[in-house]
C-alpha cells in the first residue's frame, strides 16, 4: 500500500474515532475491545463479545463481520434488520464516564458495559480499582494529557474513587484509586502532558 493510501486510511480512522461516542453514527467501537451484555437489567451474569471496527466502517464481532442494516429513525432511535428479523432499538441512557449503555430492544432492556484497550491495560497492570489496602502513588499507565483532576492534597480517598482524567489514544480515561489513603500531593495540573510511569498522585 502506498503512502497516500496509508495517510487516507489513518485520517479516515481518526475521523471515525472522533465521532465514536455519537451513537447515531459509529457507536463507540473504534477502539472498543470488549463488551459485556447483561440482560435483564440487574442480572450479574452476561455475555462477553470482542468488537472492533473494520477498514470499511463495519464491525467485527468475535472476529466475524457483523452483517446488519441499521436505519436511524431519530436521535437515539433505530430500526435494525438482522438475520431477516426486525428490531426496534432505543438508546435509553449513555454514560461516557463509566462507558455504559442502556438499550431497549423490542421492549426488552439491556445494559452494555464497555472496556477499551485502556481499560484492559489498567486491569492487566492492576490499576482498575480492584486492589485493596494502602497505596503509595498513582502512575501514568501510558503517555497522555491531563484533562481533569478529581482530588487535591488532603483529600481522603477510598478504593475505586476517581482521581484524575487522562486523555490517551483519543479517549478520556478515568484513573481510580487502587486502595485507601490520604492524598499528599498531586504532581500534575490540568493541561500537563505526562509520560508513561510518571507519578501523578502521591499518598
Amino acid at each position: 500500500m502506498d503512502t497516500v493510501k496509508v495517510e487516507k486510511n489513518l485520517k479516515r480512522k481518526e475521523k471515525i474515532c472522533e465521532t465514536g461516542w455519537q451513537i447515531t453514527s459509529n457507536f463507540y467501537f473504534c477502539q472498543m475491545v470488549q463488551a459485556k451484555v447483561n440482560h435483564p437489567i440487574g442480572q450479574q451474569s452476561g455475555k462477553f463479545f470482542e468488537i472492533m471496527s473494520d477498514e470499511n466502517g463495519g464491525y467485527l464481532v468475535d472476529g466475524s463481520l457483523f452483517q446488519w442494516d441499521k436505519t436511524i429513525i431519530s436521535d437515539g432511535y433505530f430500526h435494525i434488520l438482522y438475520q431477516k428479523k426486525s428490531y426496534r432499538a432505543e438508546v435509553v441512557t449513555l454514560d461516557k464516564t463509566i462507558k455504559t449503555f442502556t438499550f431497549k430492544i423490542n421492549e426488552r432492556m439491556y445494559t452494555v458495559d464497555l472496556k477499551d484497550k485502556f481499560d484492559l491495560l489498567l486491569e492487566k497492570m492492576g490499576m482498575n480499582g480492584s486492589g485493596s489496602g494502602k497505596i503509595n502513588n498513582i502512575k501514568a499507565p501510558m503517555p497522555g494529557l491531563i484533562i481533569g483532576l478529581k482530588v487535591k492534597a488532603g483529600d481522603v480517598v477510598r478504593q475505586g474513587d476517581q482521581l484524575l482524567i487522562l486523555e490517551a489514544m483519543k479517549m478520556e480515561n478515568i484513573l481510580k484509586s487502587q486502595g485507601e489513603g490520604t492524598v499528599k500531593n498531586v504532581t500534575v495540573k490540568k493541561g500537563d502532558t505526562v509520560e508513561k510511569g510518571q507519578v501523578l498522585v502521591e499518598f
